[in-house]
């Protein structure tokens, strides 16, 4: 039996004045003004681990409901605290809007977003809105006509959840503003945080948002405090000073009836300034017995003070010590209990705990519905262990029938947890696990998946949490939450081994799919040649033609054309084999990509025109879309710039009629860089204005950044090279925030011609210096070479002398080997004319004989390339200023 605790419960609602936060507290009451005069506003709060961010978050709340005003905010509530799913802490905040609680039936839950969402947009859009927000909540709502045409591309289906998570906000701040509070961020997951970095930087209307983490946070994100520039305050909370704190410490003590002066000093002497810890040394007074509880059924708290055993009592001197005091206090079935809790991790259930008491007995003979004993004695100790302060109960349970709780203090569950043997460990594992699985749900949501996943790898069955946790990888991927569903996939995977091959066969092209998403090239190809790898031994053709065609397109996308031809090619023969029509239409588009990359327009237009012939049969009219617009790439670099216009403009049609937004960008976008080939700079600008506009609506940052890289090359090549540096440095910002390494060499690129044109050519070699060693670290060959090209240019206008005109011509000759290794004539053909010019008309070569012979060989060349592809000499960026 546990012995009898004295009713120290009390403490916990003795409320300390808040004290040494009054300019904090008047930084966001000025906020909250500004927000209700229409403005958006940003608050982040950091500082340590119990120095208030918390709590003075909830009494500027409480000021604001006290005050009322018309009308009263709205104050919904996220927290990354005790959160395992990768969108989780907003699945708080919006179920809190919503009024849903834990264990709601489905249905219902859905019909009341439903009817709040009709209520807030007037039944705009309701069933595209519903959707998304149910991906937040892990509520699978029905398909809408916008939801389906994106549901095969994942980069561009998130892309519109946050621009319609967006509007849906900005829609139901316009009845009452809004206070957003999303706490304890440095448990966030990457995916939460990247949807909470976009609404920060873009969110309009009267909504206040209110940031609080430790400084992990910071470490995380160093550029945090500029998301949202200037409506963006970051407040470093730090500890509270002398007076400040005694003062706290004496309110925490009011109860006590005698003098506490001993008592405070020795507090504050080790809490430094921090309140939780304030509230720390109350607990272990108790505990240690210096303090007592007088009546514990009196109405008002009063406690004994024991001034003679605080001299012997052991105090703590550091938090380690602090903790060790709390455990040392429990008796030893509370110890018991409380490592359980450790082991079933920082969120755990009465439940769970029943199964672990009886895991090692025997079933009565006859087992009776009074054969409770254990349950009660459970709950009975919960409850002390709540009242002391331990844990929190929750007030709803993710599991139906039974009570959920969490750790106060994190620190004394991972005390708890380290002295639980390793072999104690693996037993409570798989009991927890057995559990978990018979709760409602489980495999259904990536959180509770992930974690009964862990519990069974941890229990010791491997191939168990390996199938479990591809299972959470695929919920992940299915709410486009890339990044988390990579670590599931990465844990899975390895478990294993050369088991459940169907399973792995799909978990391999997933993990390859986020893999490419997230830009890691090599670790993509290596998982893509796997799957390829097991296709093969099992004869599955159509999963081998799926690999090719993956493992093609990376290398592709990395420059290496030939290699990328060769999984194309065998890719298709794959596909034809097994009568996979969907496969042999888009790797026949894929084809005709590739030979428009390389130059080989006629052949690229073949491709294309059959792709597009069977993607009409299938009548799938995004990828038809898709299609057009390849199709339309490629009569533009053809030079057929009126064919190209209409295939465009057939492509753009289609795409705003299903409501491809991501599409319609893409498309305005390369009809833009028509205009630019026609000299139509105005309508240029004109279509690459209204292409930045829809990306800032729904905010693509990469494709922004692009944006404003073409707006930069329009402004230079129509000689305003001013203006052109302004949108030039824009873009290379962006992309530097993004980690966008072949966007940044681009915009660097466009510097580097923009201060060209200027005259500024030491600026002009820097930038351009960057954009070659940027190119060639990620590999994209054709890319490299226009930008060796730019660099021989820049090198050659400097007149620095012999050594320069060498490096010059370095630079051409490395260009046009990178062109001829890629078979990429018209880039080829680009520098050669470039090059011819050089050798023509630098002094340095006036006599030299062979020069001249080289130049007029590469000038024939160029021209007959010219004349056979029937495109403009023009130097353009190159792939990246077109899109898909």
């Amino acid at each position: 039996m546990a012995m009898q605790r004295s009713g120290m419960g009390s403490t916990l609602h003795t409320r300390a004045p808040l004290l040494g936060r009054m300019d904090e507290l008047e930084s966001l009451e000025v906020a909250l003004q500004e927000v209700r005069g229409g403005q958006t506003r940003i608050v982040t709060l950091l500082g340590p681990a119990g120095i208030g961010k918390s709590r003075l978050i909830q009494e500027f709340i409480l000021r604001q409901r006290e005050r009322g005003g018309s009308p009263p905010v709205k104050v919904f509530r996220g927290s990354a605290r005790d959160i395992a799913t990768s969108y989780g802490l907003f699945a708080r905040l919006l179920r809190a809007r919503f009024g849903l609680v834990e264990g709601m039936d489905p249905d219902q839950a859905k019909a009341q977003i439903r009817n709040q969402v009709s209520k807030v947009l007037d039944d705009r859009k309701v069933g595209d809105v519903v959707y998304f927000l149910g991906q937040l909540l892990d509520l699978p709502f029905a398909e809408s006509p916008l939801t389906k045409a994106v549901k095969d591309d994942p980069q561009q289906a998130e892309l519109i959840r946050r621009a319609v998570f967006k509007a849906f906000i900005e829609a139901d701040a316009q009845s009452a503003p809004l206070v957003l509070v999303f706490d304890d961020l440095q448990h966030a997951h990457d995916d939460s945080l990247l949807l909470l970095r976009y609404l920060l930087e873009y969110l309009a209307g009267p909504v206040l948002v209110l940031c609080a983490g430790r400084n992990e946070l910071i470490h995380r994100y160093e550029d945090w405090d500029r998301v949202g520039e200037d409506r963006h305050e970051l407040i470093e909370l730090v500890a509270l000073d002398d007076a400040d704190a005694a003062a706290v410490m004496e309110a925490l003590l009011s109860p006590c009836t005698s003098d506490v002066t001993p008592l405070v000093e020795s507090a504050c002497a080790f809490a430094g300034g921090n309140p939780q810890m304030l509230e720390q040394m109350v607990r272990i007074y108790h505990d240690v017995g210096v303090i007592e509880e007088v009546d514990p059924l009196a109405s008002e708290p009063r406690w004994r003070v024991h001034l003679d055993r605080l001299a012997s009592a052991t105090l703590p001197m550091t938090i380690e010590d602090a903790v060790s005091a709390r455990l040392a206090a429990l008796d030893p079935e509370e110890r018991r209990l409380l490592e359980y809790a450790s082991i079933m991790g920082s969120v755990f259930w009465r439940g769970g705990f029943v199964a672990l008491y009886r895991a090692d007995e025997e079933a009565p003979e006859f087992w009776t519905a009074g054969d409770d004993d254990d349950k009660e004695r459970i709950e009975e100790i919960l409850g002390d262990l709540v009242e002391r302060d331990y844990i929190l109960e929750l007030p709803d349970s993710t599991f139906p029938g039974t009570t959920e709780y969490i750790f106060k203090h994190n620190k004394e569950r991972v005390a708890i947890e380290h002295r639980v043997s390793a072999a104690a460990k693996q037993r409570y594992h798989k009991s927890i696990a057995d559990w978990m699985e018979h709760q409602g749900g489980v495999f259904d949501n990536e959180e509770y998946a992930a974690m009964l996943a862990s519990h069974r790898e941890a229990g010791g069955e491997s191939y168990a949490a390996g199938l479990i946790y591809l299972r959470a990888g695929n919920l992940a991927r299915a709410r486009y939450a890339s990044v988390t569903a990579g670590e599931y996939f990465e844990r899975g995977l390895p478990l294993l081994e050369e088991g459940a091959v169907a399973q792995r066969l799909e978990a391999l092209h997933n993990y390859g799919d986020v893999l490419q998403q997230n830009g890691r090239i090599d670790d993509a190809l290596a998982a893509f040649g796997e799957m390829l790898t097991l296709a093969y031994r099992l004869d599955l053709r159509g999963k081998g033609g799926a690999a090719h065609n993956r493992i093609g397109r990376l290398y592709r996308e990395i420059g290496n054309l030939d290699e990328a031809a060769t999984h194309f090619q065998t890719a298709l023969a794959l596909f034809e084999s097994t009568g996979d029509q969907r496969g042999v239409a888009s790797t026949i588009d894929d084809i005709g990509k590739l030979h428009w990359m390389k130059g080989e327009y006629d052949l690229a237009l073949t491709e294309l025109r059959e792709g597009l012939r069977r993607r009409q049969e299938l009548g799938d009219r995004r990828s038809i879309a898709l299609s057009l617009n390849n199709l339309g790439l490629v009569l533009q670099d053809s030079g057929d710039f009126s064919a190209a216009l209409d295939a465009f403009t057939e492509s753009l049609a289609i795409r705003r009629q299903i409501g491809d937004q991501v599409g319609v960008i893409v498309t305005l976008n390369n009809l833009g860089t028509v205009a630019q080939d026609l000299n139509e700079y105005d309508k240029a600008l004109e279509l690459f204005g209204e292409a930045r506009d829809l990306v800032r609506e729904i905010g693509d940052r990469n494709r922004l950044s692009l944006i404003l890289t073409n707006i930069g090359e329009t402004l230079y090549s129509s000689g305003q090279p001013n203006k052109a540096i302004e949108e030039l440095r824009r873009a290379e910002e962006l992309c530097d925030e993004l980690g966008d390494k072949l966007g940044l060499a681009e915009a660097l690129r466009g510097l580097g011609k923009a201060y060209m044109l200027q005259g500024d050519l030491v600026r002009a070699r820097d930038c351009i210096g960057r954009a070659v060693d940027l190119f060639a670290s990620v590999r994209s060959k054709v890319h490299l070479g226009s930008a060796l090209r730019t660099l021989g240019e820049i090198t050659a206008a400097g007149g620095w002398g012999a050594a320069h005109t060498k490096s010059a011509r370095e630079y051409y000759a490395r260009s046009v080997a990178i062109f001829e290794q890629t078979g990429n004539e018209v880039e080829l053909a680009r520098t050669y004319k470039v090059y011819a010019r050089f050798l023509r008309t630098e002094p340095e070569y006036a006599d030299d004989d062979a020069a001249r012979e080289e130049a007029d060989q590469m000038q024939t060349r160029a021209d007959e390339i010219f004349q056979r592809l029937r495109i403009s000499a023009a130097d353009r960026s190159g792939p990246a200023t077109a899109q898909r």
